[in-house]
């Protein structure tokens, strides 16, 4: 009751009370904030991910013995294997992409078979336009959207494909210019895929890259990605033949470690906001131990002890902590559910492109809490309010009454 007493404002302790609700919404702004932040960069991650992990195999393998063949039935042994989804024989090439506008771009070739594209579902249930029907049996190719829109080019349209590696003349080697139809424009998401990947026939690509019969690489897809290390013996048991295995981690294993890194220093900082919203609930506790030091006297003379006068400045500071911890989560919550929304409200309202997709890599601004995350979140938040509790309440209790009232 005390406690409670002592939070009211009155207008002779309304500077007290105004300390006191700056640590309120300190403590509240920081929890929001760790948690959105956290749920956003948990976010990022997974999509990012996701989409990497659905363009790429997880297992990337590669022949050194001689030539992949047989890639038709090296595939068929893997794909066998336990734990092995599919696996894609493909051809790879760096080309120069060009439509009907613009002067150009770089482009990575992928030579797939139509069967196995279907597999890939991030491409094949993202089809904005065409379809992927009679992929194997036409010469026309499949493009993300950022790509179709910076040539300006429509389903259709002929994209024109420059490789540097073309035909042998007594002149050296000539680059192979050819064009091809647009079959399909596929968006994944992630601009980077969408502005550079481009899918065409095996067969075709086995023709335009100089690799008839061939096939450079397999990916490899699996059940479980964190778990890759169990299935390469496998694997290399299955090809039955002399091979190199890269793993997703490793050819992503500087990007990701960076998000790490990055996400456990924006932890630390936004840490220091609910430090500082604490040491406001110390500043606002003495002050109230010394505006209330004649009513401390006066209950010590009618009997109370040290440790419940501790109690109350106790309770007084705890309640602040624990109101400002509970408003944070609700806030940090609401803003991860419509995160998106509020993105797009604000590029509205400042006329510009809020995480721009070219930067960012995604096209949406995902958050995903982690509950975990949250509940360290919260322990933490309440520990410090805690902790700053304690040396106001000390002093409260250690006051002497008779000096307390001497000068009443």
């Amino acid at each position: 009751m005390v406690a409670w007493r002592y939070l009211r404002a009155r207008r002779k302790e309304a500077f007290i009370s105004v300390i006191a609700s700056f640590s309120f919404a300190g403590i509240m702004l920081g929890v929001a904030t760790l948690i959105i932040v956290m749920a956003v960069m948990n976010g990022f991650r997974t999509e990012l991910l996701t989409r990497i992990l659905g363009i790429n195999g997880h297992i990337i393998m590669q022949p050194i013995d001689r030539p992949l063949d047989d890639y038709a039935e090296v595939a068929r042994r893997i794909e066998g294997v336990g734990g092995v989804r599919y696996a894609l024989p493909l051809v790879e090439g760096q080309v120069l992409a060009s439509g009907t506008v613009g002067a150009g771009t770089g482009a990575l070739v992928r030579g797939i078979r139509g069967e196995d594209l279907a597999k890939v579902e991030l491409v094949s249930r993202n089809i904005r336009q065409g379809t992927l029907e009679g992929f194997d049996g036409g010469d026309g190719l499949a493009i993300g959207t950022r790509m179709a829109q910076s040539l300006g080019l429509a389903l259709g349209d002929p994209i024109t494909l420059v490789s540097p590696e073309g035909d042998v003349t007594p002149f050296g080697t000539t680059p192979r210019v050819k064009s091809y139809p647009i079959t399909a424009i596929f968006e994944v998401g992630m601009s980077e895929y969408d502005a550079s990947i481009v899918f065409m026939p095996l067969a075709e690509a086995q023709l335009y890259f100089n690799v008839e019969g061939l096939a450079q690489t397999i990916e490899i897809y699996v059940e479980d990605p964190d778990n890759v290390d169990a299935l390469k013996i496998p694997i290399e048991d299955a090809a039955q033949r002399q091979l190199v295995l890269t793993d997703w981690r490793l050819r992503n294993q500087t990007f990701f470690s960076a998000l790490q890194v990055e996400r456990n220093v924006m932890f630390m900082i936004l840490t220091l906001i609910v430090l500082v919203a604490a040491l406001n609930i110390i500043s606002g506790l003495i002050m109230l131990v010394k505006d209330k030091g004649r009513d401390i006297a006066i209950l010590r003379t009618m009997g109370a002890s040290r440790g419940a006068i501790m109690r109350i400045f106790l309770m007084t500071g705890s309640a602040i902590g624990i109101s400002g911890t509970i408003a944070g989560v609700v806030l940090g919550v609401v803003v991860c559910l419509n995160v998106e929304r509020i993105r797009q409200f604000f590029s509205w309202l400042s006329g510009t492109t809020l995480f721009n997709p070219e930067l960012y890599f995604l096209s949406q601004l995902p958050a995903e809490m982690d509950m975990q995350e949250t509940v360290s979140v919260v322990l933490m938040a309440l520990v410090l309010s805690f902790l700053a509790t304690l040396f106001p309440a000390w002093r409260a209790a250690r006051l002497d009454p008779v000096e307390a009232l001497r000068y009443e």
